[in-house]
């Protein structure tokens, strides 16, 4: 395995190899801005080399029994629980979180195989009455195909493994087009399925230029299936490619999750949950809470309190110990946190933490806290993916649902309440994809995962995420 970022190859038919052409591109230390690495760069002749394998992985795949494959898959997972602290340093080193962030990370990828290798034992068709006593009726359920998966860099782990789990555990094959800025910790993940026994081309692992290779992938016929995790924008374009040719697709894009405080919540409790979601992984979080609205009666109280809670978080390299939020992954959101941060004061807000750059070497963010947030700033309008907490007040639950809806996002949202009325009012209204009340996100695999409106469609959790892998084939059979 891959235990230093010297060079991360590419996964062609069960090999591990560079690209046709040679070609590598640098990966770099947020913490440090040093190039710790190298990612091999691949070409449109890798890319035909990749669906081919995926193609014959997959007939060989789809005729491996449910409980065969759920055999393979515990066994990577099992290989991934012993690697962990190994692959969380890559991670590290990569991504920028935290140490104990990253291997939090890999076991919840461990996690998330066993039960989905376990689930997929439990993909049943069914026997339908027929009208005609000489006739049998059912419905079988068969893998879709070879699947294309592009997944981010802020979670490299995280998001790669819920499609490749899924996609395995119904049979498909997949070919994973993992992000350039972070590739071994996604690597070491396909390579745990590799050593576990998987079949030369049923998964494979892809780097290179993104508007390419999904241009690429999505269009070959022998592509069935696209699942994108990824902002609102690319994942509009590559819905609309995959639709037109007629792909099935999951979208799993932006959020800009509400979270909704109501006058009789616990406030302690709100504090706890949702500052250490709001700071995990340095605000690069699709599900982070981001518009905090907070009953007016409670907003001091609480702003005071999310404040103190922020000033005691440690920022730092994510190898040093007792580091709790490191850098942002690059310089782009450096300026996008500055920028928000400008424009919200320039409207109005008031800087109540943070608000700049911690020293002049790597991409570090200081956690920011802002109040009394119009809702024309661009912190309440575009999510900010960053440590930034922009909260403002609210004098009805109307109020409050109304100002949740408004954007054309609804992924993620939180509320806190005593009311069974409350919870019961916004478990109903709320336009989202998920809710988490009285308690931080807890994105388990069992449950779906996945928004609404342009926060995508589809689920990567729960048997519903299944489904989008599965055809349904009605068999009628007339006996003579």
């Amino acid at each position: 395995m891959q235990t230093s970022l010297t060079h991360t190859q590419l996964l062609i038919d069960g090999r591990w190899t560079d690209s046709a052409s040679g070609r590598r591109i640098d990966v770099v230390n947020p913490a440090t801005g040093a190039v710790v690495g190298t990612v091999a760069y691949a070409g449109e002749h890798d890319l035909s080399q990749l669906v081919e394998a995926a193609t014959r992985g997959f007939r060989v795949w789809r005729d491996t029994t449910a409980f065969e494959r759920a055999v393979v898959m515990r066994k990577a997972s099992a290989i991934l629980r012993e690697r962990a602290d190994v692959i969380a340093r890559l991670m590290t080193l990569e991504q920028g979180k935290p140490l104990a962030e990253a291997r939090a990370e890999v076991i919840n990828a461990a996690d998330t195989i066993e039960w989905f290798a376990d689930e997929g034992r439990r993909t049943y068709g069914r026997v339908v009455a027929p009208r005609n006593l000489s006739v049998q009726q059912s419905v079988l359920k068969e893998p879709v195909g070879p699947v294309a998966a592009f997944t981010p860099w802020n979670f490299p782990i995280n998001q790669a493994v819920r499609k490749i789990s899924a996609a395995l555990a119904t049979g498909c094959s997949i070919i994973v087009k993992a992000p350039e800025e972070t590739p071994a910790s996604p690597s070491e993940l396909l390579r745990a399925f590799v050593d576990a026994g998987v079949p030369a081309g049923v998964i494979g692992l892809v780097y290179g230029d993104p508007a390419k290779i999904s241009s690429y992938l999505i269009r070959h016929p022998a592509i069935r299936k696209v699942t994108f995790t990824g902002s609102t924008p690319v994942g509009k374009q590559l819905a609309a490619l995959a639709g037109q040719h007629m792909k099935r697709v999951t979208m799993e894009l932006g959020g800009h999750a509400p979270v909704i405080v109501c006058e009789d919540a616990d406030i302690a409790n709100a504090i706890r949950s949702t500052a250490a979601a709001k700071f995990r992984n340095a605000g690069q979080v699709c599900i982070a809470p981001t518009r905090f609205l907070v009953h007016s009666s409670i907003q001091g109280e609480f702003t005071r309190a999310f404040v103190e809670h922020a000033m005691d978080i440690s920022v730092g390299d994510g190898l040093t110990a007792g580091t709790q939020m490191g850098p942002l992954a690059n310089g782009r959101r450096l300026s996008a946190m500055t920028q928000v941060t400008k424009d919200a004061l320039a409207r109005g807000a008031k800087l109540e933490l943070g608000g700049s750059r911690i020293g002049a070497e790597g991409n570090f963010y200081a956690p920011t806290v802002l109040s009394n947030v119009p809702l024309d700033a661009e912190v309440f309008n575009n999510e900010p993916f960053g440590p930034v907490a922009a909260i403002r007040g609210f004098d009805t639950l109307d109020e409050a649902i109304a100002e949740s809806n408004r954007l054309p996002y609804g992924l993620a949202s939180f509320a806190y309440t005593r009311s069974i009325l409350n919870a019961h009012r916004l478990s109903n209204e709320l336009e989202v994809g998920m809710l988490w009340i009285n308690q931080p996100a807890l994105a388990v695999p069992e449950m779906p995962f996945g928004g609404v409106k342009d926060s995508g469609y589809g689920s990567e959790g729960g048997p519903e995420a299944m489904e989008a892998y599965l055809v349904s084939k009605s068999v009628s059979i007339m006996s003579l």
